[in-house]
């Protein structure tokens, strides 16, 4: 049985929800973010030594890193689904599947650090600024006349990606971006994803 260490309002969401697009049987495991800190709980490195979540157990296999799960989960139980076969397509789905947490989401995080220091962090700020405006303007333009990153098949790299969509809202960044903010609500439609969001708790990005 597949086993989910998944930490509430954290990047562990996106793997329920490829579990629930597979159909393929899990157990989670809860834990939760301190009140005061928001930090992970000292539990968590209990199961890996860094402490965070998601934390994909399957037999004897243990996998920390989200990018990683998601390309394990597909490659092993997809059956061919949601990924393209090999070519030019799988290389651009391998390009956006390590985007996210490659590129993406280092200025995003640097934002939701820096928020907590008030005017300490004005000289970041422009540059942080332009970074994020960078990379969702090249999302937004990526999915301009399309439903998904890879065209009209709906793929694990949605899933990953989707963390940087719902972040990049949640910091109110999406305006001006019809083709993000739609396609953070396509894919929040989906029923595996509905189906996850019960199973998983209370998702603030959401």
């Amino acid at each position: 049985m597949i086993v989910v260490h998944h930490l509430n309002n954290s990047r562990s969401q996106r793997i329920l929800w490829l579990l629930e697009e597979l159909a393929v049987p899990y157990e989670i495991k809860f834990y939760q973010r301190d009140a005061t800190t928001n930090l992970a709980p000292p539990e968590l490195k209990d199961v890996h030594p860094l402490g965070k979540s998601p934390v994909l157990e399957d037999g004897g296999l243990k996998i920390a890193e989200s990018g990683a799960a998601v390309d394990y989960l597909i490659r092993t139980y997809g059956g061919g689904r949601l990924e393209p076969p090999a070519g030019h397509q799988r290389e651009h789905y391998l390009e956006w599947l390590h985007y996210g947490e490659g590129s993406a989401m280092l200025p995003l995080m640097l934002q939701l650090y820096t928020m907590r220091l008030g005017d300490a962090a004005a000289p970041l700020k422009d540059r942080i600024d332009s970074e994020i405006d960078n990379h969702l303007g090249y999302v937004e333009a990526s999915l301009a006349g399309r439903p998904f990153l890879m065209g009209e098949d709906f793929t694990g790299a949605d899933v990953q990606l989707s963390f940087v969509g719902e972040v990049g809202r949640a910091f109110g960044r999406l305006a001006g971006k019809p083709n993000l903010t739609a396609w953070v609500e396509r894919l929040h439609a989906r029923p595996a994803f509905q189906r996850a969001l019960e199973k998983g708790g209370v998702y603030a990005l959401a």
